[in-house]
């Protein structure tokens, strides 16, 4: 059976990368998947894969449902179609859309066939990791999940009410009289 690799850019930074090793006869659902657990996105939104040229202009769509939109030609459905019988020449490119919202997307392209199936493997695997994934909801690293759900339940990116920019509340003599001490510290040290 042959295993299709596709190397999974993030748009915005080509340096970021994930490559997925995909059976030909798996879906476009399968390989959605295996972007989103790649990039630790999770699967609560909107997706489409478009099938692509060289130019990463956008063709025929491969979508996870059929969405209340007007489309060019029906598109295929994730579930139904085979990444197999889309590959139309060795570096098939694919365009891949993620919550219609945000709009994450992602650069997909074919860099390797194989015959050889690995017995190690479980098909979609991820077999390659480059540079640090974006955050999908804002907030990576210390804090971990438990807060960007926070952050997105209560929207924390917003400024809070109450709480003024700093510097409110000096009056201006206040803050002339700094300015004037810190000057007056630059001329003695000069």
């Amino acid at each position: 059976m042959a295993v299709l690799k596709f190397r999974v850019y993030f748009e915005e930074d080509e340096s970021i990368y994930r490559d997925v090793a995909i059976l030909h006869t798996q879906t476009f659902f399968e390989l959605h998947e295996a972007i989103l657990k790649a990039y630790e996105f999770d699967n609560k939104h909107k997706a489409t894969f478009f099938r692509s040229n060289d130019h990463w202009q956008r063709g025929r769509e491969i979508t996870l449902e059929k969405y209340d939109k007007e489309y060019r030609a029906q598109p295929m459905l994730m579930q139904e179609t085979s990444i197999g019988s889309e590959i139309r020449d060795p570096n098939q490119k694919f365009v891949y859309l993620y919550d219609f919202n945000k709009n994450w997307s992602f650069l997909v392209e074919l860099i390797n066939v194989s015959k050889e199936e690995s017995q190690k493997l479980l098909y979609p695997a991820i077999v390659r990791t480059e540079g640090i994934a974006p955050s999908q909801y804002g907030t990576k690293g210390l804090l971990g999940e438990k807060f960007a759900d926070v952050e997105e339940k209560y929207d924390l990116t917003q400024g809070a009410d109450g709480f003024g920019e700093e510097g409110d509340g000096e009056s201006e003599e206040a803050g002339a009289s700094e300015e004037e001490a810190d000057e007056g510290g630059e001329e003695e040290i000069l």
